[in-house]
């Protein structure tokens, strides 16, 4: 079978710069001496990851399986360092041990694989059956987790702040979607394209959760990233696609700046033009498309973002307007005229016009 084409990845993490800043000037002398710790290794990777993209010329490792579609995961302990992979602790079959962070990640990518296998019949980040690799115990107090373009990566946490970064099941699908957009539309991780590329991760890493807890619309939680502060922190999660702007309001960490809403759009040079936090007025479409669905929100909205995605006529600096009306047209084609006018109201609500 012939390579695929090269996808650029992107190195891209949960926990954005401007919320680690934020922590290394507020925070207590342990807080601080983490979140510096954890924005230098950010920026190496980011460095890494450039370097290795102009170096490659394959993609991830896949498993030519004649169509058939099976998971192949290998969990790594990193140890307390910063090398990767790591130490092999969990391949593909190999038993639950007593390391739960082990087992989550082991979990998490397996409940990723089988949502994009079960829901869309995808075969892996890449359609071709590409290894799911993970990296558990990086660095020491290391307050994030990411995708570096050929596996995931998990801290600890500060134990302070965060908890472990295995934790939360939509966190693991949101950066494991990272690939798969590298894979598709390879969106630019700059501006409203960047922001783009954020919640289609928000949005894809919320239906790994929900279908695996088997939740339709009205009973998910739409937040992203619950369960990772600890008990000092106030806030329920990073995110939240039901409410955006209202997931935390901490004094280390500050307030939730996301918007609902094009007129509170955040023009920033921060975090590549704001790609965290103007990802919330797109997660907030696709929530409200979703809730005027309803059942299982993979299987109309879901769809018509993936197919979206997918779409050929979608380009790498696609704007929030471009993106709307590539949905519009997609639930017209897959569903009709109904499902349609839903996906360009949710648009509208939001302050976008996508017909």
């Amino acid at each position: 079978m012939p390579a695929r084409p090269h996808r650029p990845h992107y190195c891209c993490s949960i926990i954005p710069p401007h919320l680690l800043r934020r922590i290394a000037l507020n925070g207590n002398k342990e807080q601080r001496a983490a979140a510096l710790s954890t924005l230098a290794i950010d920026q190496t990777m980011r460095l890494e990851r450039a370097t290795y993209q102009l170096l490659e010329n394959g993609g991830h490792q896949a498993l030519f399986t004649s169509g058939i579609i099976t998971k192949q995961r290998t969990i790594y302990d990193g140890g307390g360092a910063d090398a990767l992979p790591g130490k092999t602790v969990r391949p593909e079959g190999g038993p639950a041990g007593r390391d739960v962070a082990v087992n989550e990640a082991y979990d998490g990518l397996g409940a990723t694989f089988d949502f994009y296998a079960g829901a869309f019949e995808r075969n892996s980040i890449d359609d071709q059956g590409s290894h799911l690799d993970a990296t558990v115990h990086y660095g020491q107090r290391y307050d994030n987790a990411f995708w570096n373009g050929q596996q995931m990566v998990f801290g600890d946490g500060d134990g302070d702040l965060f908890n472990r970064f295995t934790i939360s099941l939509d966190v693991i699908g949101h950066e494991l979607t990272h690939g798969v957009t590298g894979d598709e539309a390879h969106l630019v991780y700059l501006g409203q394209a960047g922001a783009l590329n954020e919640s289609i991760s928000d949005v894809f890493g919320s239906l790994v959760k929900q279908y695996t807890l088997k939740q339709d619309a009205a009973e998910a939680d739409w937040l992203i990233g619950a369960g990772l502060f600890t008990a000092k922190v106030r806030g329920i999660a990073l995110r939240s696609m039901k409410a955006p702007g209202t997931a935390f309001d901490d004094r280390v960490l500050g307030r939730d700046e996301q918007p609902a809403h094009m007129s509170g759009f955040v023009h920033t040079t921060a975090d590549h033009g704001g790609v965290h936090i103007n990802s919330g007025i797109p997660n907030h479409a696709f929530y409200r498309a979703a809730m005027q669905f309803g059942g299982h929100a993979w299987e109309k909205t879901g769809r018509i973002w993936y197919e979206t995605l997918r779409d050929k006529r979608l380009k790498p600096t696609a704007t929030f307007t471009q993106f709307a009306r590539y949905t519009a047209m997609n639930a017209g084609h897959l569903f009709g005229s109904a499902e349609r006018k839903v996906v360009i109201a949710s648009w509208q609500d939001v302050g976008i016009r996508a017909a």
